[in-house]
């Protein structure tokens, strides 16, 4: 047996159907359609969606809750899983990607307080909670959280500087 021999068992692939073409076909007339109607139509489609004009699900089911655009979304890191890190080593962004316990660089991360800790870790990361924040200093370490990005209300200008011109807005 070579593989140019092999052909599919007899009964796997059947002769494509040749709709339109005629009585011969098998499917003269109306090609498998049916008869008439909005799909028997050329480009007779219809939404996946649409419910046949009733009011449509998305429009029946009542609309809860709204979703926070200022949402800070974290990388979560318990004290129980920096036990892979060294009396005295540093931990942050790079080192926990380096270790695996993080997916990305790019996004801020937080310590939280699962677990015990014995070494004295230098913690430098975005946010730490209180649980966590007491262990780490229990265990001899320390923490150090950088200030988080506040924003200006609407009604409220902004501080005068200079613009492009080098000249202070009065």
């Amino acid at each position: 047996m070579r593989i140019g021999t092999i052909k599919p068992r007899p009964g796997a692939n059947r002769p494509s159907k040749r709709r339109g073409l005629g009585p011969a076909s098998g499917l003269g007339g109306t090609a498998g359609r049916g008869h008439k109607g909005q799909k028997a139509r050329t480009g007779g489609k219809v939404p996946r969606w649409f419910e046949g004009g009733q009011m449509p699900y998305q429009r029946r089911v009542p609309k809860r809750g709204f979703t926070n655009i200022r949402r800070t979304g974290y990388q979560v890191v318990n004290i129980a899983s920096l036990a892979r890190f060294a009396m005295g080593e540093t931990v942050s962004r790079e080192t926990l990607l380096a270790k695996r316990l993080i997916d990305r660089v790019d996004l801020p991360v937080k310590i939280l307080g699962d677990g015990e800790l014995e070494a004295a870790l230098t913690v430098n990361v975005d946010a730490v909670s209180a649980s966590a924040r007491q262990k780490i200093e229990a265990a001899g370490g320390s923490i150090a959280v950088a200030e988080k990005r506040t924003y200006r209300a609407r009604h409220e200008k902004k501080a005068a500087t200079s613009g492009k011109g080098g000249r202070a807005r009065a």
